[in-house]
């Protein structure tokens, strides 16, 4: 309380100036018309900026709600173009009658799962995400993970709540890909410098190929099937003595915004597993 007063009594001649300006503004304003007016005008205009920040703000997190659902319908919406294209696929039009043409192709039975990135890094050599479905989701190791820009990468760990994805911003993965416009293919690799590129390894110098063509999942693995994008060619150079081509790759998934990804359910994965591991034991 003593702080207070002797407060009051330090800075009395500072408060006292600026209560009597306040009354001097107030009573210029009550008492003249086109000040009044300008005072009201300017207060509006403020109060309409205070609104319009306010509402930006609610926006924003109302927003992150609506890519949640939107990246859940999305998903779902990716499950019914699978499912319609493979009941076109095996079924054909006859004059009078739907009837079988052949069955579907084992690759293609696939089904997304929608999960949200809860963990994201891209700054260090060996970076990870954390997606916060996992077992009890039907997520298992190997899965490949995309979003609605490419490929993303592959689950490497999971637990009954989470798992852990390893994707291409780490040089333990390896993307087995493949030029669009003539099927060559290569593994691509990150060198651990810049998250927005690859490289793309193992591409003889006979192959023909331009900056900007399109390099595609080539189906080789249980992870990922044919097609999907993984990145452009954005460089590339080659010595007269070198038997193949240094190529960068610009990805196509812009992992410093990553939130959203759908994981890759291979419906076929232990069948075909558990074959091609007999041809080997």
């Amino acid at each position: 309380m003593r702080k207070l007063i002797a407060f009051l009594i330090k800075y009395s001649v500072v408060i006292l100036f600026i209560a009597l300006e306040l009354l001097s503004f107030g009573l210029i304003v009550n008492n003249n018309g086109y000040q009044k007016s300008v005072f009201f005008s300017s207060g509006n205009t403020l109060l309409a900026s205070f609104y319009e920040v306010s509402n930006s703000v609610v926006e924003y997190f109302f927003l992150r709600q609506a890519n949640d659902g939107l990246s859940a319908e999305n998903t779902q919406l990716k499950n019914e173009i699978v499912n319609l294209r493979n009941q076109l696929q095996s079924m054909t039009a006859d004059s009078t009658v739907r009837k079988l043409k052949h069955p579907i192709d084992p690759q293609n039975e696939i089904a997304y799962i929608y999960a949200k990135v809860i963990h994201n890094s891209t700054n260090k050599m060996q970076n990870f995400i954390t997606l916060n479905k996992g077992e009890r989701d039907g997520i298992k190791v190997d899965m490949g993970v995309v979003n609605e820009e490419g490929v993303v990468g592959i689950v490497s760990k999971v637990t009954e709540k989470f798992s852990v994805v390893i994707p291409i911003l780490n040089p333990k993965m390896q993307i087995n890909s493949k030029f669009k416009k003539n099927n060559y293919s290569g593994p691509i690799v990150w060198d651990g410098k810049d998250y927005r590129f690859a490289r793309l390894n193992d591409i003889a110098r006979h192959v023909k190929f331009s900056l900007g063509d399109s390099l595609i999942t080539s189906g080789y693995t249980y992870s990922f099937p044919e097609g999907i994008l993984i990145g452009t060619v954005d460089d590339f150079t080659i010595k007269e003595s070198d038997a193949y081509y240094n190529i960068r790759v610009q990805l196509a998934v812009n992992f410093r915004t990553l939130s959203h990804v759908q994981v890759i359910n291979y419906l076929n994965y232990e069948e075909q597993h558990s074959l091609e591991q007999s041809v080997i034991q």
